[in-house]
């Protein structure tokens, strides 16, 4: 009938069923984090020229009190890092880096009961930052760009997050403005193949299979329909037997979808962008907004669990 209203889908969101793998994820110090329900892990860069909030905490004082909002906010982790990774970013040495983020983890240890991940790609720095009390590394190289990260991580009993990325920050474009596009066969396929190469590098260095995690790498290295068809088929991963991290808050892909250009706008976007790799199997949330992100992602934990879906149960 012309005009008729379809019914609703009864079953309402799918949420993916993780394997019992991915239900957990062993971190430092003996801990675990519980992935039954979504995981938020708020963003601190204290860093001058990151691409949303560059310069914003790069005084320890006003990163720890941005750490304070996110873990009041319900936070589970606080991922600290020293250098940008956004394209076109000019790297940072170790030292910097460990100038910038282990006074700033060192007070996140003292005053508060949540994970701290240290956001490097350099062996010395995770090792400097583990010492001062991080208890997960962040590695958007998938100890690629230096092994020694990965026998850090094993030595200090760690979290690791393994990130695919097709080539460094300053070879790298945003989503939206390459000029010639990354090219791949099946950009699902090519990541899950290079993650399932890199978990086998990081446990052959000493790091436990349940340390891990993988992250597919929203907006390094792939254009706009490259992003999407990572969230859309984001269940694919779960094959790895992995927590999947999912890192889309703000990114370029976000706003090229939403027409929102600058980063501080995005947040709808990266609202809906985060609820859906979370139902599509993500459980672990990269977000600078933590406070609505941790609102949407237990509303729609509540319609899912409500229609009786598939779940991590």
């Amino acid at each position: 009938m012309s005009g008729a209203v379809r019914p609703a889908d009864p079953l309402g969101p799918r949420l993916a069923e993780l394997p019992p793998s991915a239900r957990r994820w062993r971190i430092g110090g003996g801990r675990w984090i519980d992935l039954q329900r979504p995981a938020v892990m708020g963003i601190l860069n204290v860093t001058p020229d990151s691409f949303s909030d560059g310069g914003r905490h790069a005084d320890p004082a006003a990163a720890i009190d941005a750490a304070a909002a996110m873990v009041a906010a319900g936070a589970a982790i606080i991922d600290v890092g020293g250098e940008s990774t956004r394209p076109g970013a000019a790297r940072v040495s170790a030292a910097t880096q460990i100038d910038r983020v282990v006074p700033v983890i060192e007070s996140l240890i003292v005053r508060f009961e949540v994970a701290v991940s240290i956001d490097t790609t350099l062996g010395p720095v995770a090792r400097a930052a583990l010492a001062a009390g991080a208890t997960i590394v962040n590695d958007v190289s998938a100890g690629v760009e230096d092994p020694d990260l990965l026998a850090a991580t094993a030595e200090h009993a760690a979290g690791l997050v393994l990130m695919h990325r097709l080539r460094p920050p300053e070879e790298d474009s945003y989503s939206d403005r390459y000029r010639d596009a990354p090219v791949y066969a099946d950009p699902v396929a090519a990541v899950a193949s290079f993650l399932r190469s890199r978990i086998a590098a990081a446990v052959a260095a000493g790091v436990p299979e349940d340390a891990v995690a993988v992250d597919p790498g929203l907006g390094f290295g792939k254009s706009v329909a490259d992003n999407l068809a990572l969230v859309a088929r984001g269940a694919e991963l779960l094959s790895l037997g992995r927590p999947i991290l999912s890192g889309s808050s703000r990114k370029s892909f976000v706003g090229a979808v939403t027409d929102r250009p600058a980063p501080a706008d995005r947040l709808p976007g990266s609202l809906a962008f985060a609820v859906l790799h979370m139902l599509a199997g993500a459980r672990i949330l990269r977000v600078h907004d933590v406070e609505p992100h941790v609102a949407a992602l237990a509303a729609a934990m509540a319609v899912a669990e409500a229609a009786g879906t598939p779940h991590t149960r």
